[in-house]
């Protein structure tokens, strides 16, 4: 793949993967290097498809569980099942950013992830915090998992809300003591600047600094408390999308949205690909 393509050729040209030999790449994909993939994306052909009879009918929670629970089994292939994409955006510009998180808790309330909430991009978009410029809070954020071995993703959408003191310390607790101290010391998102007087360093030393101090402070201190800037934020849903992988991409996709005014209730539809 070359480094610096010449006018008109692509660095990458979808998909990416196993080259074809019967389906050569446009001669636009053509680069130095290995031979360009197929032009044909791989089918999905794992699953005889997703019916509104394999959903559950009232609630898309549980109905999440049930598919995690499948590509949490070992056997399914999926390594960190847990993994998903947490989605933001800011107003009044409507920027949006992305970063990869894990799930660690899921209840009948939603969806929880645990973060820094003091300096990270986080928590300007979400809480409007810190108040460095003009953002406005905007609680709306998106979840998505992707399984690749089972052809699955699920799509999230909901309000944001940080849980207590109390709940994000039952977490934080099962967290390792490096952890725990790491999420005291972090500065999460900010720039890191290198100190002229550590040779080749590149800001790490300050981060090192940070971490060394942390430690001073709860030396010979098993219990450490959850600092008031990080804890837990739910998503609460008022979307959530089931999607299986189909041939031809005629992927089956179900969704269930949230009825404004009644407590719990939803309506579930199935979506064109």
């Amino acid at each position: 793949m070359a480094l610096h393509p010449k006018n008109g050729e692509k660095l990458i040209f979808a998909p990416t993967g196993t080259p074809s030999s019967s389906s050569p790449a446009p001669q636009s994909a053509a680069l130095p290097g290995p031979p360009a993939p197929s032009a044909s994306a791989p089918q999905f052909l794992k699953n005889s498809g997703l019916h509104r009879s394999d959903l559950d009918p009232a609630n898309p929670v549980a109905q999440f569980h049930a598919w995690f629970t499948t590509a949490s089994d070992p056997a399914a292939g999926v390594g960190h099942p847990e993994t998903c994409t947490l989605s933001t955006a800011a107003l009044p510009s409507g920027r949006v950013s992305a970063r990869m998180v894990y799930l660690k808790e899921l209840d009948a309330q939603g969806f929880v992830v645990y973060s820094n909430f003091g300096t990270s991009g986080k928590a300007r978009d979400l809480f409007g915090i810190p108040p460095a410029d003009d953002r406005q809070p905007n609680p709306w954020a998106a979840l998505t998992f992707w399984w690749e071995s089972q052809e699955r993703q699920v799509r999230v959408e909901g309000r944001a809300h940080r849980l207590s003191a109390a709940e994000s310390q039952t977490y934080y607790d099962t967290r390792v003591r490096g952890s725990r101290i790491g999420a005291w010391a972090s500065r999460q998102s900010m720039a890191v600047r290198p100190d002229p007087d550590v040779p080749n360093d590149d800001g790490r030393a300050q981060l090192d600094r940070w971490v060394a101090e942390v430690e001073e402070r709860f030396k010979d201190q098993e219990q450490i408390p959850v600092p008031e800037f990080w804890g837990g934020l739910r998503i609460v849903p008022e979307r959530i999308e089931f999607w299986q992988g189909r041939e031809n991409r005629l992927h089956d996709r179900f969704v269930y949205d949230r009825v404004e005014g009644e407590d719990g209730g939803w309506v579930l539809e199935r979506l064109s690909p």
